[in-house]
């Protein structure tokens, strides 16, 4: 006998079974290829709510449909021409519950030598339902499955599409704990997950929005070893550019960490303080800081290209904010530094040296 597919499994425009459902902003799924020609025949509907669209309407892959009609259907994955090895095969080993942990092991290096660089069979994995089988693994108490499983994860997050649908199956959870309870390793991971995530703008307000996210982040300030300080101060620095997320960061105590950081030579510390200046609880907290101003001058002094522009940045910030900060920064011989820096090769320097320079002379602009 013939099998019943569900009828969710059919697209609502062509009635067949989908094979490459999509999201639209409605809220409805359709096969890949019927909406996109509903698209390009200029319709700006959604063809069953006839609710109106944006110009250019963005499809969301579904992969948790994708994967229901794959295993429905029995279907398994094309092998990928890079490949001698199955994706699908090693897939069903790490959902398998029989399957030892060194088959999972093996599985979980294989697919991340093979999602490395192959874009193609990063977009068939995910499809096929092989992010919550990650998932699961990224759950383990076993420290080594853990770090392959968020490497896998990492490679995956490389695609737009994949960061989008990673935080709707539930990454962003799964990521927070590892930064809290993982290995030194797991947890640098962990935090590049973070960074790779926020790449996508809507990415940053939930990330954020995870009660423990930041606090964690700035535990592994504190906690962490150089590698995991490093990927912790990227993270902040990417989800920082959301506002609400300064906040947040700030009142997780991340100034004076971040400046006891800078002082102690990471200089990607003064990225993240680069950003949080911009709100007032920043200057505040940076005000408060003993030695604040002698810090950044040394970056001004020693830093890298980017470490100068930044400091540049954050010193004005903080001598539009406060006359207090403003002649401690004329007295610490700033503007000497400055007027050198206006023939520096680098265009963002020289004007954020100029800019510097008018703010010293007088010319402040309101709190």
């Amino acid at each position: 006998m013939a099998k019943e597919f569900p009828d969710d499994f059919r697209c609502p425009i062509s009635h067949e079974i989908m094979s490459d459902p999509v999201i639209l902003s409605s809220g409805h799924t359709f096969d890949r290829a019927s909406i996109q020609r509903w698209l390009d025949s200029g319709h700006r509907t959604c063809p069953i709510t006839n609710l109106a669209l944006p110009e250019h309407p963005s499809l969301i892959p579904n992969h948790a449909l994708r994967s229901l009609i794959s295993n429905y259907t029995n279907i398994s994955l094309p092998k990928s021409q890079s490949s001698c090895s199955d994706p699908q095969a090693l897939i069903s080993a790490l959902t398998s519950k029989s399957c030892p942990i060194e088959s999972k092991l093996e599985s979980l290096s294989q697919l991340g030598r093979l999602t490395k660089r192959d874009s193609a069979l990063r977009r068939r994995l995910t499809e096929a339902g092989a992010v919550p089988a990650v998932l699961r693994c990224v759950d383990s108490d076993d420290p080594g499955l853990q770090e392959k499983a968020l490497s896998l994860l990492l490679n995956l997050s490389l695609d737009d599409d994949n960061k989008v649908g990673l935080v709707a199956e539930g990454a962003v959870n799964r990521v927070v704990k590892v930064l809290r309870v993982g290995s030194p390793d797991s947890r640098a991971i962990a935090a590049t997950m973070i960074t790779s995530l926020a790449v996508v703008e809507v990415n940053k307000a939930i990330i954020g929005a995870y009660p423990d996210a930041i606090p964690a982040l700035v535990s592994l300030l504190i906690e962490g070893k150089g590698r995991e300080k490093k990927e912790a101060a990227t993270a902040l620095y990417a989800i920082s550019s959301f506002a609400d997320n300064r906040r947040r960061a700030i009142d997780c105590g991340a100034v004076p960490i971040l400046m006891e950081l800078l002082d102690s030579g990471l200089e990607r510390a003064i990225e993240v303080l680069g950003v949080l200046v911009k709100c007032k609880e920043g200057r505040e907290e940076m005000e408060k800081v003993d030695g604040c101003v002698k810090v950044l001058v040394l970056v001004l002094r020693n830093g890298s290209t980017r470490g100068v522009q930044y400091a540049l940045f954050t010193l004005n910030c903080l001598c539009c904010y406060s006359e207090e900060i403003c002649s401690e920064v004329r007295r610490d011989g700033v503007m000497e530094i400055c007027f050198g820096l206006l023939e520096d090769d680098n265009d963002k320097i020289r004007r954020n040296a100029s800019t510097l320079v008018q703010t010293l002379r007088g010319n402040r602009a309101i709190r």
